[in-house]
């Protein structure tokens, strides 16, 4: 029965539900392209005759969902990161070490970046926020596709009778075997949703409001503010609340070692739940500072209640147009 499916309505099935998956709907595209493969292996004369037109349906697919995903970089910018920074199940942190790797290699990065967990979905819209061409971004991501689609049906077919053997005893159990892996699918989005909420449980300390600081700055009490939002987020968003000084939560020391303990520091960020900024702000205090605080809302607060920004020098505006951004030296 699984072979005359997959005879018959395999190409369409990896079509889908590999589109479904670029488009960012919560449905793992590798098992079908790893069943095809499999099923290809152990039926060469019927299933494996389509493995060519699988193939390029998985690229058109994943060409069509990821241009989706660049179009809206491209029209709306830095706003599509934060979506996916809050949609995401992923920590805040690895969505910004996303963006900095890839505003270490470039556009170039689409060649991987389905092989690596979150990468992709940044890095995608990353693209088209940076204004790279859609030439160059379509060259390198069906690069990316074409190895990620043929990897998934190699391994299928490497592995064809161990796989062959997993769908002989899910027969055997029938609709368990069917409930077992929803039930596993909707354990593991739970344990990443609940991880997350423990993260910003753990990191919800003391903020500071934006009309607090400014009350500060105004009287001329103003505290060391640090902007530790990445390189990439501040080329889409090129301005900071002035008196800031650029900051790296992954390098403290030269904090450490330059204020006194007592001093009266404020980071922000522009992530959901100023997670980052919480979290150096945590690793400040144990360091010994005893009046550290994120802003409340970061820079969109600040500036969305009408404070004054101010306009980083020498910053191409983002939506200049970018035939290759180069990798920088490691």
């Amino acid at each position: 029965m699984l072979h005359d499916l997959v005879e018959q309505y395999g190409p369409a099935l990896v079509f889908v539900n590999v589109l479904a998956a670029s488009i960012g709907l919560p449905v793992p595209a590798m098992p079908s392209l790893v069943l095809f493969g499999a099923m290809a292996a152990m039926h060469p004369g019927s299933v494996g005759t389509q493995l060519a037109p699988v193939l390029i349906l998985s690229i058109f697919a994943t060409l069509i969902g990821d241009s989706v995903w660049y179009l809206a970089g491209r029209m709306y910018g830095g706003n599509t990161l934060k979506t996916i920074c809050r949609l995401s199940l992923s920590r805040d942190t690895c969505v910004k070490k996303t963006e900095r790797f890839f505003g270490r290699w470039g556009v170039r990065v689409l060649a991987v970046a389905k092989f690596v967990p979150g990468l992709s979905i940044v890095s995608i819209p990353m693209a088209g926020a940076m204004g790279t061409r859609y030439r160059t971004f379509l060259t390198y991501d069906s690069i990316g596709a074409a190895l990620w689609s043929g990897t998934g049906l190699i391994i299928g077919a490497l592995f064809a009778k161990q796989i062959d053997m997993l769908f002989a005893m899910a027969g055997r159990l029938g609709r368990t075997a069917a409930l077992v892996v929803v039930a596993l699918l909707l354990l593991y989005a739970a344990y990443r949703w609940i991880r997350r909420r423990q993260l910003i449980s753990k990191l919800a300390s003391a903020r500071i409001e934006v009309d607090e600081l400014a009350k500060l700055v105004a009287a001329g009490k103003t505290p060391v503010m640090f902007d530790i939002r990445s390189n990439e987020k501040r080329k889409l968003d090129p301005f900071v609340i002035p008196g800031s000084q650029f900051a790296d939560e992954r390098q403290l020391d030269e904090i450490v070692a330059t204020y006194p303990r007592d001093q009266k520091l404020v980071i922000y960020c522009s992530c959901p739940n100023e997670i980052s900024a919480a979290w150096m702000a945590k690793q400040l205090n144990e360091a010994g500072f005893s009046d550290v605080l994120p802003l409340r809302g970061g820079m969109e607060a600040w500036r969305d209640s009408g404070k004054p920004v101010e306009a980083l020098p020498d910053t191409p505006p983002p939506e200049m147009t970018v035939d290759d951004i180069a990798p920088k030296a490691v």
